[in-house]
């Protein structure tokens, strides 16, 4: 996969800080439904915002990488807890996708 460009990047964050995260990563880590439940958001929606619970950078970095790694996914801001994952889909659904909903931020 191509590495995001300069603008590419900033348009994402555009529409990126308007979302609210849709996945969790709790006490117990990683998990295979927490995998499962990241791929299929990003699959509807293109670009979605996780936030990992925990206080350790260190342990939050290696599981935004691990989540990365898992699902093919492009991290294109992290902050915090909170990290802003964008994957393109395979075939974009209007009502779903993020990039549409939220275009006119990137205007």
């Amino acid at each position: 996969m191509a590495a995001l460009s300069i603008q590419e990047r900033k348009r994402l964050r555009q529409i990126g800080h308007a979302l609210n995260p849709v996945v969790m990563i709790g006490g117990q880590g990683l998990t295979e439904s927490v995998i499962e439940e990241t791929h299929r958001a990003l699959n509807d929606h293109e670009l979605i915002k996780i936030k990992i619970a925990g206080e350790d950078r260190e342990a939050r970095s290696a599981a935004i990488t691990a989540v990365i790694e898992a699902t093919e996914a492009q991290l294109v801001q992290s902050i915090g807890k909170v990290a802003l994952l964008y994957k393109k889909a395979k075939q974009q659904n209007p009502k779903l996708s993020n990039l549409v909903r939220h275009a006119h931020l990137s205007n």
